[in-house]
């Protein structure tokens, strides 16, 4: 139930303009945006580099129904690319393809308008040795997506990857294509409302599915992320690992800036490689509604940090 609000609040156009202009919002969101400026980011990014955690830059924004909101989008994103480089921090960056023009002027326009910006995007990260993580949205959006990748993972092989959601019945077939070309996933539970008919509607069903999954991507030679923050899972997988005898840098966990910091730490500690996102920006309204559906747990956590102050 928790969860289906929460949703439901992340799409609310109202209370979204409301929260991300009250001091009251920014304060809460705080604990898992890391601040609304570009240098913000990368402060954080060069903390979490010195504990040995690498990073994947986000900034923020989606559903732009505006060519210019979209090119001022893609700005950030390069100056992104160039900071890194200058700063020399180990981090990536992800994009949403929403953010980037998807949904503007048509079912033409707007995907050649998204895949001329991710392409210069994903240029630009090629030649400075770096990657662009193209998010996954809800499921209208994943078929457009995983083409969009394909084809630019031809143009520059090894800087382009994307996301594929545990939740969804199409995710095996999805992952087995994907690897076949080489293309780096980042494998995540799903965090959009979908209906049954295309995806599991039990906790428990997602739950082997993402276990299933898992072991097959970090059995492949292609580097992929495991996107969690379970640790029955987690641990599941080490022990796979062990009994398999897979390099541990063979694949990388991916978690989200303020959460579970302790289990990123520790397992760094064991010696595997950590990757934590790292959202900023204004627009911060929906990821943040999005990450207390995926955790209610979150919402206590909050409440009492907040009462604290």
């Amino acid at each position: 139930m928790l969860r289906s609000f929460f949703i439901a609040l992340s799409t609310n156009r109202s209370f979204r303009a409301f929260s991300e202009r009250s001091s009251l919002g920014r304060r809460v969101s705080r604990r898992f945006v890391a601040g609304t400026s570009l240098d913000e980011a990368l402060e954080a990014a060069a903390a979490l580099n010195a504990e040995g955690i690498d990073v994947t830059l986000d900034s923020l924004g989606e559903s732009v129904l505006e060519i210019a909101q979209a090119e001022k989008s893609a700005a950030v994103y390069h100056q992104l690319l160039d900071a890194i480089q200058a700063r020399g921090l180990r981090a990536n960056v992800s994009v949403k393809l929403t953010q980037v023009g998807m949904d503007i002027g048509g079912p033409t326009a707007g995907p050649a308008l998204a895949e001329r910006i991710v392409g210069e995007m994903v240029a630009h990260a090629a030649a400075n040795r770096n990657f662009v993580r193209i998010d996954m949205e809800g499921s209208e959006y994943t078929e457009p997506t995983l083409a969009l990748t394909e084809r630019l993972h031809r143009q520059h092989p090894g800087a382009v990857g994307t996301v594929l959601q545990a939740y969804l019945f199409r995710t095996e077939q999805d992952a087995e294509r994907l690897l076949s070309q080489g293309i780096r996933i980042r494998l995540c539970k799903g965090a959009y409302k979908e209906p049954a008919e295309i995806a599991f509607p039990a906790k428990s069903d997602v739950d082997a599915n993402y276990i299933k999954l898992m072991k097959r991507l970090v059995s492949s030679p292609v580097f992929c992320g495991i996107a969690s923050h379970d640790e029955a899972i987690l641990e599941k997988l080490c022990a796979f690992v062990a009994t398999q005898k897979i390099d541990k840098r063979a694949f990388e966990f991916q978690m989200l800036y303020g959460i579970r910091r302790d289990l990123q730490r520790k397992l760094v500690q064991q010696g595997y490689g950590v990757r934590v996102y790292v959202p900023f920006g204004a627009e911060w309204y929906p990821y943040f509604m999005r990450r207390l559906a995926e955790r209610p747990a979150n919402v206590l956590f909050l409440a009492r940090n907040f009462l604290r102050h």
